[in-house]
């Protein structure tokens, strides 16, 4: 089976190819401005935003499943304009698709806990953009699987992990807060459930976030602990008195597709305590 992975360059892109190689599929990853650290069967250049360049790579590939894990960020072109793109050609070909989504999506106005019946109500323009594509994608592809997921978290390469440990070193200003709330996950868990629905034929909106909620704060202080940092050197604040937009308490409740797996949604406390273990091994 082909699987063609959309953003293969980024950090959850390159562990959905590795996991897909090994799994025996011919995995085919896509770069917007240059070719990752991964290595699929083979790389393709992509603009989200040209649709004559999606239908070319798509007759190319001819995959039976396409992931779209690329980032965007704000970009309304690329984050919810984009995968709209993508899931016309792909529905047009019959062919799977698992779309990525965001906790972002969530204002954490008046509750904390969201299924994967809950509406979206964003507060950002990023969260907006990922509200956007959930939409145009299910309307256009109701046979596609809209996942949504929380930090990603994972070998010390996330962008969580690299802020802990330039904030324990001095390096960068800023603050881990302690009332912005989040259910992390491990990139492992994350790809191979990501795998599991597309091969399954799940569609509709599914939640893939850890078990455990914690604050940014929390998951800084056991990202240092397992890293042997200084955790005390991590500054602290509240983000509701900062300037930075966003929802403060989002939990993803994520056991009505935890049921259909068999890839377990660790905690992040589980996860990190695991790692720390097997670094301890390794020294």
């Amino acid at each position: 089976m082909t699987i063609l992975i959309v953003g293969g360059s980024g950090f959850l892109g390159s562990e959905l190819v590795r996991q897909a190689r090994a799994a025996g599929h011919s995995t085919v990853a896509t770069y917007a401005t240059k070719a990752g650290t991964a290595s699929p069967s083979a790389w393709r250049p992509l603009d989200l935003r040209d649709a004559g360049s999606l239908d070319s790579v798509m007759a190319e590939v001819n995959p039976r499943v396409v992931v779209n894990a690329s980032s965007g960020g704000a970009d309304w072109a690329v984050t919810a304009e984009g995968p709209l793109q993508l899931a016309i050609v792909a529905a047009k070909r019959d062919i799977r698709m698992v779309h990525m989504s965001t906790d972002a999506v969530f204002s954490g106005s008046g509750r904390v806990h969201y299924d994967e019946s809950s509406l979206p109500d964003p507060v950002t323009p990023y969260g907006a953009a990922k509200a956007a594509a959930e939409t145009g994608v299910l309307a256009v592809h109701p046979k596609a699987a809209v996942v949504r997921t929380s930090l990603i978290i994972g070998h010390g390469r996330s962008v969580h992990e690299r802020l802990v440990h330039q904030l324990a070193a001095g390096t960068v200003d800023g603050a881990l807060f302690t009332d912005d709330i989040r259910c992390p996950v491990h990139v492992s868990d994350l790809a191979a459930a990501l795998l599991e629905l597309a091969l399954s034929g799940a569609a509709g909106i599914h939640h893939v976030a850890g078990a455990d909620a914690l604050s940014r704060h929390e998951l800084g202080v056991l990202i240092a602990r397992r890293d042997g940092l200084d955790a005390s050197r991590l500054p602290t604040g509240l983000r509701a008195e900062s300037t930075i937009p966003g929802a403060l308490d989002v939990r993803l409740d994520s056991r009505l597709t935890q049921r259909q797996l068999r890839t377990p949604l660790r905690g992040a406390r589980q996860f990190l305590d695991r790692d720390a273990a097997a670094v301890s091994r390794e020294v």
